[in-house]
């Protein structure tokens, strides 16, 4: 399998995946990596949610059928994801009971397990490999604080970001509450920052290596990745 799909959340995350993740996975392997954006975009919640699992499901599923030999991911925020019905997604109420390092596995085990079920006995698990993003997109940008300020165009607040950093185990750890969000910490010392465009530049300004260091669930995930690419 060496076509692989990444359901994305947004145009950052649809961005990051074309023009930085992919490059990188074609040297694991991979012959096309691409992003495509979950269900319909007016389908969301004016407040950022993404949109019901049932609409994601049903997407993700399409792709795994139309083909046997395309690996499936996904990339979204652990942040903002619907856990009451009609929109929750499997686990993500269950994982607001467990420690942090358990939450985004609790969901991405029960997104396989709900998408095996549907799938049948037949499908090889090992096709879908779900991601959560902890907390959120800009979670990762953290990663290095001075590459993050050159990036955004603002080195002078660089160490603003780093005490940011330091209060955390991690750039994962980094709260989602609505006003502690990183991206709302980000919005208060940057008014002008833009997900898409600063969000790229950041993220090219430190490279992948870096988030790979600093952000474990993210490291786990890549490693999968290219251990697919290479098998």
């Amino acid at each position: 399998m060496t076509r692989l799909l990444i359901h994305v959340e947004g145009d950052t995350e649809e961005t990051f995946v074309n023009e930085i993740l992919g490059p990188h996975l074609y040297a694991c392997g991979y012959t096309m990596v691409s992003a495509r954006l979950i269900g319909n975009s007016r389908q969301r919640d004016r407040r950022g949610g993404i949109i019901p699992w049932s609409a994601a499901r049903r997407d993700i599923l399409n792709h795994l059928k139309e083909d046997a030999g395309r690996l499936v991911s996904t990339m979204v925020d652990y942040y903002g994801l619907p856990k009451s019905h009609p929109k929750a997604w499997p686990g993500r109420e269950t994982a607001d009971n467990v420690p942090f390092q358990e939450k985004a596995n609790t969901v991405e085990n029960a997104l396989l397990t709900d998408i095996c079920e549907q799938m049948g006995s037949a499908f090889n698990p090992n096709r879908f490999i779900p991601y959560l993003m902890m907390h959120e997109f800009e979670a990762l940008l953290f990663s290095d604080c001075e590459a993050f300020g050159r990036g955004i165009g603002r080195p002078d607040i660089a160490q603003e970001f780093q005490k940011i950093r330091d209060a955390f185990g991690s750039p994962e750890e980094i709260d989602d509450s609505p006003h502690t969000a990183p991206s709302k910490r980000v919005e208060r010392l940057v008014p002008e920052y833009q997900k898409l465009t600063s969000g790229r530049n950041a993220v090219l300004e430190m490279g992948l290596d870096k988030i790979r260091a600093e952000c474990p669930h993210f490291r786990d995930w890549l490693a999968r990745l290219e251990r697919a690419g290479q098998a």
